[in-house]
This record gives structure tokens, sequence and C-alpha cells, in this order.
């Protein structure tokens, strides 16, 4: 059976899901990461990947983050952080491949907002790699693997999907 999907439906903006971990679902790789609250108003600003040492200082914290979450029983918490590792590394990569980040022709549409996805437009060719995001995706997915490989993070995952999905 598949897994549920990230629950797009639910208002986020009034919604405190370490309160209410039971709303949370893990979906597939960043959905809701810029959405879930408290966690995205307590990682957003550390997340940083235009240089390598941004990168390097922005990945190490939010992987502290991700541990004192994983420390407190949080798995909410440890999966959005790990969402952000993720994020830095697919943005930086993003970037590395397109100049000024744009990797779809034409805006997203009014209804997609916030998901992400082509939603039915072109991909624009790739430009020559830029090698300073390349390497801050580089430190985000040593990052981003590390909090993967972690076992009470899988141990965490696993209970809370069993218990919730």
């Amino acid at each position: 059976m598949p897994r549920p999907k990230f629950d797009y439906s639910l208002d986020y903006a009034h919604l405190d899901l370490r309160a209410h971990p039971e709303l949370y679902r893990v979906g597939v790789g960043e959905q809701g990461v810029l959405l879930v609250q408290p966690y995205k108003s307590e990682l957003l600003p550390h997340w940083r990947f235009a240089t390598p040492e941004a990168a390097k200082k922005s990945s190490e914290t939010i992987y502290a983050m991700f541990l004192e979450y994983l420390r407190v029983g949080d798995f909410v918490g440890a999966d959005m952080a790990r969402k952000f590792l993720q994020m830095g590394f697919t943005r930086a990569r993003r970037y590395a491949n397109h100049q000024g980040g744009k990797k779809y022709d034409g805006p997203v549409p009014a209804d997609k907002k916030g998901q992400s996805g082509a939603h039915g437009r072109r991909e624009l060719p790739r430009q020559p790699e830029d090698p300073v995001k390349a390497e801050s995706a580089r430190i985000f997915k040593a990052k981003w693997d590390q909090a993967e490989a972690n076992e009470q993070y899988a141990r965490l995952k696993r209970e809370h999907r069993e218990r919730y999905d």
C-alpha cells in the first residue's frame, strides 16, 4: 500500500505540529519543508547555501538541531531538519546547474504554489556548472547523508509511520 502523501490541505500557518505530531506525514523528499511550524521558523533562519562557507556553517547548525530534536524524541523536528539539509543540497544543485536558480520555463501555476515540481512546465537547459554552488551542494549532501544514516532517526521514522500512517 502506498504511503500517505504530505497533506497540503492543513492550515499550517496556524498549526503547531510539535503539539500535534499525529497530523504530520513525512511525504516524499522535501514536501512541506517551508510550511510546517514551529520548525520552519526555527530552521529557516539558519539555512544558507550561497557560498561553501555559508553552506558549511548552515549545514552544521541544522545538523546539530537535527541531533537535538532526536535527543528530545521529536521526530517531526528531526525530519524537518533532514528536509532542510536535503533542500540545501537540491537548491544549491539547482543554482549550480541554472544561473539564477530558474529550472522551469514560466510561472508556477496558482493552484500549485508552495508545492515542488514542474507542474507541466518545460525544464530549461542546464548551463555550465557553477563550481561554488556545486561545492555548497556537496557540503549539504554530506550532512543530509549523515542524517539519513542515523539509526535513531530511522527508528523514529518507522515508529511515526506505524503509529500515524
